[in-house]
């Protein structure tokens, strides 16, 4: 999404969708996710914005998970990420960091994803196997930690 409105927008009728209401809390939200601009933890979400209270956003996120408007994370961490799902953003992969926890989005050129559609598409033919789509997660060790 290029713009706070557009954003706004695509949030308000997939919210509607599920017979949910854009709040005041929700939109606290959102918009934090939006400025992380990657995954983050409810504890660094709480941080950042200073008008999300720890009990309404965790219930928030929630709704928003099953709205499909927040994807959540879970990579053995203490704690879950959340970011905003790729239907509001855009196509990427995750790089974890074995050691501190890190998760960093990534984004292929269109020929490593070629690549991937055609092996996924080689797994459906022989397992027979109907891909809806992907996410791949990259663990190894970041830059601070290798």
């Amino acid at each position: 999404m290029s713009s706070t409105n557009e954003l706004d927008r695509a949030v308000t009728q997939q919210l509607a969708d599920h017979d949910l209401r854009y709040t005041t809390g929700r939109r606290a939200v959102v918009a934090g996710l939006r400025r992380a601009g990657g995954p983050v933890t409810l504890p660094e979400l709480l941080e950042m914005s200073d008008d999300l209270a720890q009990s309404s956003a965790y219930r928030n996120l929630s709704l928003l998970e099953e709205a499909g408007v927040v994807r959540r994370l879970s990579h053995g961490g203490d704690h879950s990420l959340y970011e905003l799902s790729e239907a509001l953003t855009e196509h990427h992969h995750h790089l974890i960091c074995e050691s501190c926890g890190s998760v960093a989005d990534v984004v292929f050129d269109d020929a490593v994803e070629q690549a991937l559609a055609v092996a996924l598409a080689a797994l459906q033919r022989s397992d027979g196997f109907v891909a809806a789509h992907h996410n791949l997660d990259v663990y190894g060790h970041c830059a601070n930690c290798a």
